[in-house]
């Protein structure tokens, strides 16, 4: 008799355990989590803990490259009606009509028509590109299918055609132009279509100090080419340039070079930190 009460006992704690660690959501759905588990080093909450946000839903693209349910397409392959022109600087250039040519599902560069750039602005972001330098080889080294990928108008990733093409390392395709070079170089023949997958980390700034660097890590046609590097500053053609204080937010851009590189399917995720809807 003992034993057994002392097996109901010991069932009865633990099911009272149970139903501690069982909290109803709304709705009546039960969801297992503690109040009891040790807190994780500099936060506020625990080891699995139940009062913990759950992060937002987003539903994947349909196939490879697709944009998720929460990205905001930049260019669909119809027009430009997300971009404007900019003439001269690409940081601080004279805003105009966007005049690249769209055709085919595709935006293409148009020498003489400046710069293209997003009417809106972007901190911290993912970011998927598509691009395709021209088949017709007509030069060599810069000369041949450039562009730029240009974060916040100012951090470039490099758009050229490296297939067979030597020019110096921190120009290639896919470098933190005048920075780093990739790691390796993962770049198809001319004419066919490639991509970034670009996650962004924008600078910090009090004033006129810096606070936080920018960090890039991008990938080419999926292999790594940069893992969360440091940008130097912005770009610059054989000179650094520093850091200057600017907006949390500035538009993406895309660089013209007098080259005829195509894009396609760009896409853009704000990115959040962790427990933030």
């Amino acid at each position: 008799m003992r034993y057994r009460i002392l097996v109901v006992a010991v069932l009865a704690v633990a099911a009272g355990a149970m139903a501690q660690q069982a909290k109803k959501k709304p709705g009546g759905a039960e969801a297992i989590g503690y109040d009891d588990t040790p807190f994780l080093p500099g936060g506020k909450w625990r080891v699995h803990d139940i009062r913990r946000p759950h992060p937002r839903v987003t539903a994947p693209g349909a196939q490879p490259g697709a944009p998720p349910s929460d990205a905001m397409v930049l260019f669909d392959g119809k027009d430009l009606s997300k971009w404007l022109g900019r003439a001269g600087r690409e940081q601080d250039g004279a805003a105009a009509e966007a005049g690249w040519k769209v055709e085919n599902g595709y935006l293409e560069v148009t020498p003489g028509k400046g710069h293209l750039m997003t009417k809106e602005k972007f901190g911290d972001c993912q970011l998927h590109v598509e691009w395709a330098a021209p088949a017709e080889v007509r030069s060599s080294s810069q000369g041949r299918g450039n562009s730029g990928v240009l974060l916040m108008s100012r951090y470039e990733i490099q758009v050229l055609d490296s297939w067979q093409n030597v020019t110096y390392a921190d120009g290639q395709a896919a470098s933190i132009y005048g920075q780093y070079p990739p790691l390796v170089n993962a770049s198809r023949q001319p004419g066919e279509w490639q991509s970034y997958d670009i996650v962004f980390e924008a600078p910090r700034f009090e004033g006129d100090k810096l606070l936080k660097p920018a960090y890039l890590t991008v990938f080419h046609n999926g292999v790594l080419m940069h893992h969360r590097m440091e940008v130097v500053g912005p770009m610059a053609h054989r000179i650094l340039r520093p850091y200057a204080p600017h907006a949390p937010e500035e538009p993406l851009g895309l660089q013209g070079h007098g080259d005829r590189v195509r894009y396609r399917n760009i896409w853009i995720r704000r990115l959040t930190g962790y427990d933030q809807p």
